[in-house]
């Protein structure tokens, strides 16, 4: 098994699946597992034309591998117009060779923050995304905040080191 197969958490992938299914409105086909159902992009490109229609105009549902790949590729291109961040996308050969199933999944739940973040009205995958939390403090209250000294500034109300002994000397 690849080290980073280790790193796989089926419950997340199963949310993942769940998640995928009640938005596309279909299951995953029967007896194939979780990357094996994923690996052609069919799925993925449906799950992003729900999200964001059009932004996959074309699925290839035939053709050889490289034509399969392709919906991959269309799939992380409309996911990053659709928000999702780089660190967060994976690359076509992390699903198409299964070299890092994980980040597949990170892509996926990342889908599903953005989506509630642009008020998808469908079943929600992972957690809100928080919103602006904007402050504005008077220049009163700013000027409050100056004159206080935290313990960062080294400032420790007198207290010392001094004395403090760690074990005995070194006797050689």
């Amino acid at each position: 098994m690849p080290p980073i197969q280790g790193k796989r958490d089926p419950a997340q992938e199963a949310e993942a699946k769940e998640w995928i299914e009640a938005v596309i409105g279909e299951k995953f086909p029967a007896g194939k597992s979780y990357e094996d159902a994923l690996k052609d992009g069919i799925l993925i490109c449906k799950l992003i034309n729900k999200l964001m229609p059009g932004a996959v105009p074309k699925i290839n549902t035939k053709g050889g591998g490289f034509a399969l790949m392709e919906n991959i590729s269309a799939f992380s291109t409309a996911a990053k117009r659709y928000g999702v961040a780089d660190a967060e996308l994976f690359q076509t050969v992390d699903l198409w060779e299964r070299r890092n199933i994980p980040q597949v999944t990170i892509c996926i739940f990342s889908l599903g923050r953005y989506a509630q973040k642009y008020g998808f009205d469908g079943p929600v995958l992972g957690p809100k995304m928080a919103d602006e939390n904007k402050r504005d403090f008077t220049d009163e209250q700013l000027r409050a905040g100056e004159s206080v000294l935290g313990l960062q500034a080294g400032f420790n109300k007198g207290a010392s080191q001094a004395g403090t002994s760690f074990g005995t000397n070194r006797h050689m």
